[in-house]
């Protein structure tokens, strides 16, 4: 079948050179070793971010955990491309409009996705919270200041709102189902590859951050687990999915006719909507500089991953259950969430 991703796929059969050529990639690489050197240049020895799961951690220390979560995330791809291998080759910019309406609709997307930070950063500070981006407060990282129920309710009721629930309801009026990656081609093949993504993924965090789940009692697993869960499918996973994933991944695709471009779009696009994570700082020069990087050290690999998921099985559902909801927002933020609910 031919199609825009054709030469992306032969690429990535020539191995990684074919990739490494393309100036897309190239750009990303540089990218990503210019975070590296921020990070070496501005830090003196510590980190200023409130991350009491990172506190032990060195500056070089948390340069080397995101490195090999770059590394995972690469082999995660690669594994995803093998296990895909046999299904029909998918040509996601078939599902967005002609290149004129879907230009339009791409920069209306990501200049209303800037103005849901802007409102989200005001209304967020009127009353004393975190300002709102794609993670609560104490996602991943926790964190020493209060958040409060209502705080965390008000987060996910806005970003699913705003980043899902109108965005859905202006495209659904003039898309279909699959047109918007909400439809499954082959539920047995996703269900595999959600299963096998899923429990590397969940062996891989369990390995590397030793998550305080493990220390809650059997009632704050009961209470907070499932809270957590709908939280953040809410407030996180909801919003990504349909922003991102559903709406603009086939118009980057229709633009610059590269998966790889497409890929790295997604990854960069996933970042911005976490710029005000609680624990970014932009009160120096030096402290902007090192939460840049590491916004893009933390989210970008991530971002791409979803990414890789939802144009290999044109399905956005795929990277919720394989590589969001359950992991690592379950598997990582439960404590948080015990801890915000006071769930003793």
């Amino acid at each position: 079948m031919a199609g825009v991703q054709d030469p992306e796929v032969r690429a990535v059969r020539r191995g990684p050179g074919a990739l490494l050529r393309r100036r897309s990639v190239q750009l990303a690489i540089l990218g990503w070793i210019v975070c590296n050197g921020v990070v070496l240049a501005v830090a003196k020895g510590t980190l200023p971010f409130d991350w009491p799961e990172a506190a032990s951690r060195t500056p070089v220390g948390q340069l080397v955990n995101a490195d090999l979560g770059l590394l995972e995330v690469l082999l995660l791809a690669a594994l995803v491309y093998w296990l895909t291998r046999r299904r029909p080759t998918l040509n996601l910019a078939d599902r967005a409009p002609e290149r004129t309406l879907a230009l339009r609709e791409t920069v209306i997307l990501l200049v209303y996705g800037a103005g849901g930070l802007i409102v989200g950063f005001v209304l967020a500070r009127t009353f004393g919270w975190h300002p709102f981006g794609l993670h609560l407060a104490g996602s991943l990282y926790g964190t020493h200041a209060h958040v409060s129920a209502t705080e965390a309710i008000v987060w996910a009721a806005y970003n699913l709102v705003v980043y899902a629930v109108l965005p859905l309801l202006y495209f659904r009026r003039r898309y279909s189902s699959e047109a918007l990656n909400l439809k499954s081609s082959n539920r047995r093949a996703d269900a595999v590859l959600i299963l096998v993504v899923l429990t590397i993924e969940a062996l891989v965090q369990i390995a590397a951050l030793d998550p305080a789940i493990f220390e809650l009692s059997g009632r704050q697993l009961a209470l907070g687990m499932p809270l957590t869960f709908v939280l953040y499918l809410a407030g996180a996973v909801l919003p990504a999915m349909i922003f991102i994933y559903a709406i603009l991944v086939p118009r980057f695709l229709r633009l610059t006719g590269s998966t790889a471009t497409t890929v790295i779009l997604g990854g960069l696009t996933y970042t911005a909507l976490h710029i005000w994570d609680a624990w970014t700082l932009f009160n120096t020069p030096g402290n902007a500089a090192l939460s840049l990087a590491f916004l893009v050290l933390t989210y970008f690999a991530p971002g791409m991953f979803k990414t890789v998921l939802t144009v290999r099985t044109g399905n956005a559902w795929v990277h919720v259950w394989a590589y969001h909801a359950l992991v690592p927002h379950t598997l990582v933020d439960t404590p948080n969430t015990v801890h915000i609910f006071r769930i003793t």
